[in-house]
């Protein structure tokens, strides 16, 4: 009987063949929960602060829980981003450019994957320079060709190269939708040749509703790396359009001339607790995006390949 509760007890404790046991799935959530807060912490440090009042930011017995709601700071900042145009700005600089890129992008890796091709291999080390060749040493011959035609300040220089495979960071997805589309059964390209289907409808009936995956890896991807851009987008449009995170680069300037220190109480003055609002703001479109598509982006993630397998 003794040694038949030892091997019961060792059961629930460690688990049998493919079931864990107590102390490993403890473990295992430690650790994600250890690695969770380290990746957590500055967004919740950040969302914290931008609620506490300007007698919270003075009293060191404040730290995690902020005496009232104050919405003060918000205020603040968004007059001082002029939030809703640099929003509307930011919103067409990127997601028309993703548009044109993605789809772009799906036509470059299923022709690559799908058809053999004179030079495929020198194909890809072009692809591949593209993203390996930092953009600040290409930036000034494709400024010069920009202004040779007058498109500098004007929002196809960002159209423009997306719609022909080069906009920010292209070589990542078509290499996503080469993987894809190469993984696709000839089988079924065959049957649809058969059945007399071209190329165009084989690729817009057959091919595309598997490639769902990697279009919203692609898309969340791409639309990120263009809300962040601000290097590029600043030469390109001449400072043109401003964008949420243009607008943020600038926040102190902009918050002294709206907010003129010697015109002002100190409690109005710039604080730690409006900066980090102007921050959460510029950076709320983006989680709103990856809470609505948090579930595909996931499972796309691991089908597309992302996760190394």
């Amino acid at each position: 009987m003794p040694r038949l509760r030892f091997d019961y007890l060792w059961r629930i404790l460690w688990g049998v063949h493919n079931r864990p046991g107590i102390v490993p799935v403890s473990l295992l959530y430690a650790v994600l929960t250890a690695i969770g807060f380290v990746y957590l912490y500055p967004l919740l440090f950040m969302a914290i602060t931008s609620f506490k009042s300007p007698e919270d930011l003075l009293n060191p017995m404040v730290q995690w829980v902020p005496t009232q709601l104050y919405l003060g700071n918000y205020i603040k900042a968004w007059r001082v981003l002029d939030y809703l145009e640099a929003l509307r700005a930011t919103i067409l600089v990127s997601i028309a450019p993703t548009t044109l890129q993605v789809v772009v992008c799906a036509l470059i890796g299923y022709g690559l994957a799908r058809y053999r091709l004179w030079g495929k291999s020198l194909l890809f080390v072009l692809i591949f320079a593209t993203f390996v060749i930092p953009p600040q040493n290409t930036v000034i011959p494709q400024m010069l060709n920009y202004r040779y035609l007058n498109l500098l300040g004007n929002g196809l220089a960002l159209l423009i190269p997306a719609a022909l495979g080069q906009g920010f960071k292209s070589a990542i997805f078509i290499l996503i939708f080469y993987q894809n589309f190469l993984s696709l059964p000839k089988a079924l390209e065959e049957a649809a040749r058969l059945d007399g289907a071209s190329d165009l409808g084989i690729f817009w009936r057959i091919a595309l509703p598997g490639a769902t995956p990697a279009f919203i890896v692609s898309f969340v991807f791409s639309v990120v790396w263009y809300w962040n851009e601000t290097y590029l987008t600043t030469v390109f449009l001449e400072g043109g359009i401003q964008t949420i995170p243009m607008q943020l680069a600038k926040f102190t300037q902009a918050y002294e001339n709206l907010y003129p220190s010697g015109m002002v109480n100190m409690f109005d003055r710039l604080n730690e607790a409006v900066k980090m609002s102007g921050t959460f703001l510029s950076i709320l479109p983006l989680l709103i995006l990856y809470f609505i598509l948090q579930r595909w982006f996931v499972e796309s993630i691991e089908r597309s390949g992302l996760a190394g397998e």
